[in-house]
């Protein structure tokens, strides 16, 4: 007695392959969008150094840098909800009006983390006054990055929207229900501030790594795409916020953890030494 063949699957139909190819380009665009500020992003670094405080930028130049930081950072761990609601919007829309609603979408998102770039400037500022008059002050204001960064990953809202981030789509339904006016650039600030909540407490190691330094912010940004992304993000993030106690610890007797916090020539200084 023969065994059962099992039925070939029927064919794919136009509208499948469409949206297979969609969303394959949907992936193509965003990878390369963070590709590109990526590009930026160490171009900027290699002219700029690593120096504490704001490195003499004003508030417009440091959010613009700030922001192609963010899109190089974020945008991989961010994909799998970006592309869903955009997929949702070409459903109901296309053409001018479907790239319209989905610039509102992104706009709101990096409006999220804008806000955000405007107390991490505050902060630079405000370091490197303190460093200033208080160069040895930087190995507690590393140790106490890295302690607040630590004992964030433990907290409930970090829990909370480490949640939000991973399990996206009861959120993408309720988003649905939103009043139709600016929908997506409210459903995107709304995503936004769920992703500030849940990654703000790496960012801040950045203070004492150093904000233009390229090699922490690829270590910053794999954690954020692991926690998001991976199954075992949860245990991930409390191992990282573990290491974060451990930096916290050996701070104050390890300056070579601190970059950002120790003046350093910088490349342009360098350039204009006779």
């Amino acid at each position: 007695m023969s065994r059962d063949r099992k039925a070939p699957s029927p064919p794919r139909s136009p509208a499948d392959l469409l949206s297979a190819r969609q969303l394959a380009l949907a992936w193509a665009v965003m990878a390369l969008l963070a590709l590109l500020a990526w590009v930026a992003v160490v171009g900027q670094a290699r002219d700029m150094g690593i120096e504490p405080g704001t490195m003499g930028m004003g508030v417009p130049l440091f959010l613009l840098l700030w922001l192609i930081m963010m899109i190089a950072m974020m945008f991989p761990s961010v994909a799998p909800v970006a592309i869903t609601w955009a997929r949702a919007i070409g459903r109901q829309s296309s053409g001018a009006a479907r790239t319209a609603r989905t610039t509102q979408f992104v706009a709101g998102y990096l409006l999220a983390w804008t806000a955000f770039g405007l107390i991490a400037y505050g902060l630079l500022a405000a370091t490197g006054t303190l460093l200033d008059g208080h160069p040895g002050a930087g190995r507690w204001i590393g140790a106490g990055a890295f302690l607040i960064a630590g004992l964030y990953q433990f907290s409930p809202l970090k829990n909370l929207c480490l949640s939000h981030c991973r399990s996206p789509m009861g959120q993408l339904v309720r988003y649905a229900g939103f009043r139709p006016t600016a929908r997506d650039l409210r459903v995107g600030l709304h995503h936004g501030a769920y992703c500030v909540g849940c990654c703000w407490g790496l960012m801040i190691v950045l203070v004492p790594l150093g904000v233009m330094n390229v090699l922490a912010m690829a270590a910053v940004a794999a954690v954020i795409f692991v926690e998001k992304l991976w199954r075992l993000g949860p245990a991930f993030s409390a191992a990282v916020g573990l290491v974060f106690l451990a930096l916290a610890v050996l701070a104050p007797f390890q300056p070579w953890l601190l970059p950002g916090l120790e003046p350093q020539p910088s490349p342009m200084t360098d350039m204009l030494r006779p």
